[in-house]
């Protein structure tokens, strides 16, 4: 393989969690007097830290999101994943054949420690990270597209920026890793490829990744 270590995106890369999560952050949204539509959240905020969703409210409105928001915006997306989360098709398969040709692998996630634990736990993908793969926004000053998260996943995994690749899902997602000096694959089953500027390659089916990497 022509990398030393694979950084994977979670939301909407490892677990199918993007539709469940923008439906929720669009309604409330709306509900709390900022109409926001699913494909506007898409738009806005996947791939982003919840500090972009209290960024551009502000930025556009002049108003500032209550202070429970965070609380129970997740309180909200994590009810949902325990009815509804399953992991994305292949991604199992794909791990396996990481681990089979001893190729290191990690998380780096805009999403919080515990959004990240809940949807493992909930779609057994938990058995394939363990202690020290597992990579947050939350672990650095600032959330991606800034290069931060993917840097600080490289230097904790010990492998120098140029010899990773990542797999994205959002552009925000692209933007931060090849800001950090990577290259990166787009998965597209929800982003179209165009929107995902600067990749190596793009693919719609975990089953192609592997083949991408060699």
């Amino acid at each position: 393989m022509r990398y030393e270590l694979v950084i994977f995106d979670n939301d909407g890369v490892l677990v199918d969690s993007e539709p469940l999560s923008n439906t929720i952050l669009a309604a409330y949204l709306t509900e709390l007097g900022h109409p926001t539509s699913y494909e506007d959240s898409l738009r806005d905020y996947m791939g982003a830290a919840v500090h972009r969703v209290h960024d551009l409210v502000l930025e556009r409105t002049g108003l500032r999101l209550p202070e429970d928001f965070d609380e129970t915006f997740h309180a909200r997306v994590f009810a949902a994943f325990e009815r509804e989360l399953v992991a994305v098709a292949g991604v199992p398969e794909v791990l396996e054949k990481l681990v089979a040709e001893g190729v290191p692998y990690c998380v780096a996630s805009s999403g919080s420690h515990e959004r990240i634990r809940v949807g493992h736990r909930k779609t057994g993908l938990d058995r394939w990270f363990r202690e020290g793969s597992v990579f947050s926004a939350q672990d650095v000053g600032r959330g991606k597209p800034a290069p931060d998260l993917f840097l600080h996943a490289a230097e904790r995994m010990g492998v120098a920026p140029e010899r990773c690749v990542v797999v994205e899902d959002s552009p925000l997602g692209v933007q931060a890793a090849l800001a950090a000096g990577m290259d990166v694959y787009g998965f597209t089953a929800m982003t179209p490829a165009e929107q995902l500027v600067g990749v190596k390659g793009c693919f719609d089916d975990m089953g192609q990744l592997v083949e991408l990497l060699v």
